[in-house]
């Protein structure tokens, strides 16, 4: 792959290992299209999704893109009381990020991000590259010193 997004360069300016996936010259849309298109495990593709609480805290969830976030659960997971999902036009002057393209790695400002406890399954997640398009592989452990992360049941079962 010969495009690089700013992710890309984040990962390996921080020698950190990934494998870039591209669905740019495809019309998938959804998570569950990217994920078939890449021949990937839905499970194993993950969203990135931002959310606001009444304390006007910003928090990052990750989630599986066949799952949807349970927000009493996302709220309780950072010790609020509720929270809400930003409006898209607000995503782009709070990340840097454009709706489909959002990625934990790059953002503007650094919010606290919680994975869905399911990403433990597995050796590596792919997500956003921080491009529509574009996807990163990479193996969770080696993305600590990137952004701050922790595990937690997040999403609707």
């Amino acid at each position: 792959m010969e495009y690089k997004t700013n992710v890309m360069r984040l990962l390996e300016k921080n020698k950190i290992p990934y494998q870039p996936h591209s669905y740019a010259d495809t019309d998938a849309i959804s998570g569950i299209e990217v994920a078939n298109i890449l021949n990937q495990n839905p499970e194993q593709v993950f969203k990135t999704l931002v959310t606001r609480a009444p304390s006007r805290k910003y928090y990052v969830f990750m989630v599986p893109v066949a799952s949807e976030l349970d927000l009493k659960k996302a709220a309780s997971s950072v010790k609020e009381k509720s929270i809400e999902m930003i409006k898209a036009k607000e995503l782009l002057p709070l990340t840097g990020y454009i709706h489909g393209g959002c990625s934990p790695i790059g953002m503007k400002k650094q919010f606290q991000t919680v994975i869905d406890c399911t990403a433990e399954n597995f050796e590596t997640i792919l997500f956003s590259a921080g491009k529509i398009g574009y996807q990163v592989e990479a193996n969770l452990e080696n993305l600590k010193g990137l952004f701050p992360y922790y595990f937690a049941d997040v999403i609707t079962r």
